[in-house]
Parts: structure tokens; C-alpha cells; sequence
């Protein structure tokens, strides 16, 4: 009988090897980061779903068989090939290059969210559709790990200097591509009416017919996110814009401003512009710290005046523009002739309800009187308020580890009169327009607990850099301006992989950024591990 004996052989590593490979390993990591800004937020494609509901139902939202999508699948796609890639390359510099690492306590809020997010989704209802979310949006569990991966990834990494410009510069595409179409679709020349883009965008789906009615609003599902997220791009580059001291540059950027503000505009949504104005004093601080305070605040004025005249030509094609901006604070609508409303309809009592559906329904010679009916009217937020409050109703019956990610619409109670006088009509209910009531629903305490440590550590971290911004303090103060952006605009929309992908791995740049400039104010433990 023999033996072999094992013992630990300590190899002694080469410092300036390891710390050169990891360098090199960060610049592939930055690249990927980069392309989850650059493309996820821009792929469009049709693709065919065979969705199998939990729920027997006759409204088509509900119901099994296959469906139709064009703007969240190959976003998912790229987002899950993107983050793991990213994280592949970091295990491979934790584990074979010595990197060690750094203990901060906002690693701890991410634990707890990463393991309430898998506790939600084993204990969910509806597992498959928490763990891919619905076929329209892929919301649930594995995006939203992909979102926590990309941010953490990108906070423990070494960047070159000019890594915000690459960020801002990464935004260039969606612009453009976005003010062209939604330009296109405003001046009554969508693009779908051109058949090369129909062939492209049904390339790999060709049984898929586009239908002759059928408008492509711009690169994101909805009016509501297009609005949210080019509020948050005009942000951060009318933020380098006050700060840069490149007269060339400035001027490009205060151009893609103009661009990103009119996309933003033109989608006629008032969670873009309720969000530009909360953060537009902290734009004017970074004016008033600036290196050349004229410069700043002419440039602020200019793109006042500009984007004025540009509120007026939309507004003057569509009143609605002045409803869902200056509308919004204001009363009253200077656009719309105040002319007295045809009632004849309402005269006929042909189609009066009470014709219709009869007042009253007789059986055994018992009279059953129907219950009134509330008036068809928008709740306050366009009914987010009704929304929010049915949804947190939800949450108490399962408030450990809630329901699941992006699982809404198959528990939301669809057929409550009050929809009637909260969203104009009973309908289905599909998402909970708020992302921090989504994550409240999908994880439940636990899962909100840990998010909102994350928002609240990063939001900290910001407005501490922002308030502290000197002339020579670097550019990193413009991604705090764009996240907290973000989570303003997040109070309203739904988070989605096209909106916040981007925004957490920026999220991420910019924790890295302040950790390396020490601007985090307090004792922040840098040991290593």
C-alpha cells in the first residue's frame, strides 16, 4: 500500500505580470461594457414566441399560442452574450491574475438582491415567465441579474482617462438612428413604409407580415421609455456641455443635445420632461462651477431658445406636445381652439347604456339593480397612482419574496370596476409603470430592501460628487448626473434591457471612477480580501 502526500506549494508571482494582465483583461471588459451601451438599446428585429400562459383567459394578452415581438428579444439576447462575457473575463482575474477584492458595503446590498431575486423567482407563482419575464419585454430574473452583473463588473476595474468620453460618444448611434425614425413616423413618412427596412427587421423571422398600419416608433418599446431615456441622454450632454473646454466638442454635443431633446419631445410623454426639469438645477450648478460660467450659461439659453422653437413646430402639428411637456405644470393648452364639444352622441338614446345593457334586470319578479358604473377618466398619473396602489395590494398577501419579476399581468386584478375611472376603461394592466414598485412586486421585502441599499449607496455617492465638483474634478460627474437621471425617470417608467442595461453598467463606471478618486466622503474600507 502506498501513499501520496499533498501539500500546499506557495508559487511566488510576478506583480508587474499580473498587474499588466489585468489591464489588458479591463480593456476587454471596458469593450464589452461599451457594446451593451452601444447595441443593446438599438437592436430591432421581429421574432416569433410560443408563449404558454398560466392563466385561461379570452383577452389576447392572456391567452397561450404564438406571439409577435420586435424590440426586446435580441436585445436580451445580446445583453446575456454581453454580461457574460464581461464576467467571465472578471472570474478569470479573480481567480488566475491575483486580483483581490476591495471590501465596500455596497457588495453586501448586492448580495441580498442577487439572492432575493432566486429566492422570488423558485418560489413564484409563475417560475418561467419570473425567470424570462413576458415575451414583449424580458424583464425578469435573468436581466435583472444581468443588470446587477454588469455594474458590479464595471466597479472593479481599472479605466483609461478618457473613459466617459468613450461612454457619451457610445450614445452617438442611438441618437441618430432614433431622431431619424421618430422624426420619420412624426412627419407621416414612417419608416416601416419603406420595404427594405420591413425586410431587414423580419430577416430572420419571414413568416412574419408587417402590416400596412403598422409604425415603428423608434428603437424601444414605448413612447413612455424613448421618452425616459433621451431625457437622460439630453442630461448628460448638456452636462459635458457647461463643463467642457473644447469649443469643437461643444458644440457637437450641444447638437446631439438638440437632437436627443426633439426625440424626446416628439415622443409626447411627460416622464421625460417631468425628469429634465427635477434635474435641470443640478445642470445649473455645474454651470455656476464651471471653468468659463459665460460659455455655460449662453449655451444654456441657446438651447432654452431652441428648444422652444422646437416645442412650438411640434405642438403646432400636435397639441399633445404641449400637453405632455410645458402641459404638464400648466394648465390649459394654447394650441387647442376652445370650441364648444359635439354632444348629439351623447343626446342619442340609441346608444345610451341604459338601452343598450338595460337600467334594470328583472328574474323571478325580483328587481336587480346594476351597480353604477364610475365615469371613464385618467386617475392621477394617468392612472400610475391606481396602478401602484393595486399592485402594493398584491405584494402584501406575499410580501417575503413577492410574486416574481415582470409576472404583473397574470395576477393584476384586471376586472376592478375602479378601472373605469382610473385608466378610462377596464383593461389589462401588463407592468406596473414604476421600476421601483415592479422590483418591490417580483422580490418582495427582501429583494427592495437590498435595491433600493444599492440606489440609496450610489445615490449618496453622486450627489456628493456633484456637490463637491471643482473645475479639474474630471468628467465623471456627468454619469452621476445621468444616473441619477435614470432613477427619476425609473419613479414613472418600467425598467426594461434596452433602457437600463446601459445605465447600470454606467451606474458601474461611475462607482469605479469615485472609488479611484477617493470622492466618496466617509470611511469606505478599501482591505482586501
Amino acid at each position: 500500500m502506498s501513499y501520496t502526500l499533498h501539500r500546499k506549494v506557495h508559487i511566488k508571482r510576478d506583480k508587474e505580470e499580473d498587474r499588466r494582465s489585468q489591464q489588458q483583461v479591463d480593456k476587454w471588459i471596458l469593450y464589452s461594457l461599451l457594446a451593451a451601451i452601444v447595441l443593446v438599446p438599438l437592436l430591432v428585429g421581429g421574432h416569433v414566441t410560443n408563449v404558454v400562459s398560466p392563466l385561461i383567459a379570452d383577452a389576447s394578452q392572456l391567452v397561450s399560442g404564438e406571439k409577435i415581438d420586435f424590440f426586446t428579444f435580441y436585445k436580451f439576447i445580446a445583453l446575456i452574450i454581453l454580461t457574460v462575457i464581461a464576467t467571465s473575463l472578471f472570474l478569470y482575474k479573480f481567480f488566475f491574475l491575483d486580483y483581490r477584492l476591495p471590501k465596500r458595503p455596497i457588495l453586501w446590498f448586492f448580495a441580498l438582491f442577487l439572492l432575493a431575486i432566486v429566492l422570488a423567482t423558485t418560489f413564484s407563482p409563475s417560475k418561467t415567465i419570473a425567470l424570462y419575464g413576458q415575451y414583449n419585454r424580458t424583464d425578469g430574473a435573468l436581466s435583472y441579474i444581468c443588470y446587477i452583473l454588469l455594474m458590479f463588473v464595471a466597479m472593479h476595474i481599472q479605466y483609461p482617462k478618457k473613459v466617459v468620453e468613450y461612454v457619451l460618444y457610445a450614445f452617438y448611434p442611438l441618437v441618430i438612428i432614433n431622431f431619424v425614425v421618430t422624426t420619420m413616423n412624426f412627419t407621416n413618412h414612417d419608416a416601416l413604409m419603406y420595404g427594405p427596412l420591413k425586410t431587414a427587421l423580419t430577416l430572420f423571422a419571414p413568416e412574419i407580415v408587417v402590416g400596412e398600419n403598422s409604425q415603428l416608433l423608434g428603437t424601444l418599446n414605448h413612447w413612455n421609455y424613448m421618452s425616459g431615456m433621451f431625457a437622460i441622454v439630453t442630461i448628460m450632454y448638456l452636462s459635458w456641455i457647461v463643463i467642457d473646454t473644447n469649443k469643437v466638442r461643444r458644440v457637437i454635443n450641444f447638437v446631439f443635445a438638440i437632437l436627443a431633446m426633439t426625440t424626446m419631445l416628439i415622443a409626447m410623454s411627460a416622464s421625460g420632461f417631468v425628469t429634465f426639469v427635477c434635474i435641470t438645477p443640478l445642470i445649473i450648478w455645474l454651470a455656476i462651477k464651471s471653468s468659463n460660467k459665460k460659455m455655460a450659461f449662453i449655451s444654456l439659453v441657446i438651447f432654452t431658445i431652441l428648444t422652444a422653437g422646437i416645442l412650438h413646430v411640434l405642438s403646432m402639428k400636435d397639441p399633445e406636445a404641449w400637453d405632455e411637456s410645458i402641459g404638464f405644470f400648466l394648465p390649459g393648452n394654447p394650441y387647442i381652439d376652445e370650441q364648444s364639444v359635439d354632444t348629439s352622441l351623447n343626446d342619442d338614446t340609441s346608444w345610451a347604456p341604459s338601452i343598450l345593457l338595460g337600467a334594470k334586470a328583472f328574474a323571478a319578479d325580483e328587481v336587480f339593480q346594476l351597480p353604477e358604473l364610475p365615469e371613464s377618466a385618467w386617475g392621477p398619473g394617468t392612472g400610475r397612482i391606481y396602478i401602484w396602489q393595486k399592485t402594493l395590494h398584491l405584494l402584501s398577501e406575499r410580501p417575503l419574496f413577492g410574486y416574481g419579476l415582470d409576472t404583473l399581468m397574470y395576477n393584476f386584478p384586471h376586472n376592478d370596476i375602479e378601472a373605469r375611472s382610473n385608466l378610462t376603461v377596464v383593461t389589462i394592466v401588463d407592468k406596473p409603470h414604476s421600476l421601483y414598485v415592479g422590483v418591490a412586486y417580483g422580490t418582495g421585502i427582501v429583494g427592495i430592501v437590498g435595491f433600493l441599499g444599492i440606489i440609496i449607496y450610489t445615490v449618496c455617492a453622486a450627489v456628493m460628487s456633484i456637490i463637491r465638483f471643482k473645475v479639474f474634478s474630471g468628467l465623471t460627474v456627468i454619469l452621476c448626473i445621468g444616473w441619477l437621471a435614470f432613477l427619476v425617470q425609473a419613479l414613472f417608467n418600467d425598467s426594461l434591457p434596452g433602457t437600463t442595461a446601459s445605465l447600470f453598467a454606467i451606474a458601474g463606471i461611475m462607482m469605479a471612477q469615485l472609488y479611484n478618486k477617493k470622492e466618496i466622503s466617509g470611511s469606505i474600507n478599501e482591505r482586501n480580501i
